[in-house]
């Protein structure tokens, strides 16, 4: 896998606080994306040793909510398997912090990939300039949505995340 940043102290990807980890790769190339330089699956850098423990020394801060993965797409083919590596990693080193994953797949095209039942909530679906509205809370466009994920998993449906 491969990621362009982590950042350590981002409000916008979610609740409190937050790192969030920018993987590179994505299929999707949604027109008027805020991200294009990480459609790439081959840019940036590889997410080494070096990098995993600069991400788990800014998720060890007691003042950082959680984590949140974005793009490019964490769920991009070339990701899944390292991301669902890192979600166990991060469930089981920090139960007290919160795991935010943004993907352009949808709920329904994801919700059984090793590691997304770990997650607390899935932002799925493409971003679709039509919908853009800038007061939307966590999301780009009104097609997205901040999916409940242990709520959804139980009720067999999505079950929305209150924003």
């Amino acid at each position: 896998m491969r990621y362009h940043n982590i950042t350590k102290d981002d409000m916008l990807n979610g609740p409190g606080l937050r790192t969030v980890l920018w993987t590179a790769g994505c299929g999707h190339h949604c027109e008027g994306c805020h991200n294009p330089v990480t459609w790439d699956e081959t840019g940036g850098l590889p997410f080494d040793e070096a990098a995993r423990q600069e991400l788990f020394e800014a998720l060890d801060k007691p003042y950082i909510s959680g984590v949140t993965f974005s793009g490019g797409d964490p769920l991009h083919p070339a990701n899944r398997e390292e991301i669902a590596g890192l979600i166990r990693q991060i469930r089981g080193r920090f139960p007290g912090k919160t795991i935010w994953l943004y993907t352009g797949y949808t709920w329904e095209e994801i919700q059984d990939l090793p590691g997304v039942s770990q997650a607390d909530v899935v932002v799925d679906g493409r971003f679709v300039q039509a919908l853009k509205d800038p007061a939307l809370h966590w999301r780009g466009s009104a097609n997205q949505r901040l999916i409940d994920v242990r709520k959804s998993l139980e009720a067999g449906r999505p079950v929305l995340y209150p924003d």
